[in-house]
């Protein structure tokens, strides 16, 4: 038994990461959607430890998904010029 909480399969930070960008999106796209419906869950029941814990992948997620746009953004302009 471990002291770190079991994660939403979708939103585990240590599985493998998708080879294409393609999929990359929407792994995090995937990831995003699952832990905002987890966290209306836990709202309505009124969890806040597991709801502070949510919101905290939540973000991390957020801050994967910029670096992804921004990687995908500065690709294409190399593509572009």
């Amino acid at each position: 038994m471990t002291d770190r909480p079991t994660p939403i399969p979708c939103a585990d930070p240590l599985r493998a990461i998708p080879e294409s960008a393609g999929e990359r999106g929407f792994a995090i796209d995937a990831a995003l959607e699952t832990l905002r419906d987890e966290e209306r869950r836990l709202e309505r029941m009124g969890f806040e430890w597991p709801l502070a814990r949510c919101r905290q992948q939540r973000r991390y997620w957020e801050f994967v998904g910029a670096l992804h746009a921004m990687t995908e953004r500065e690709a294409t302009d190399r593509w572009e010029r």
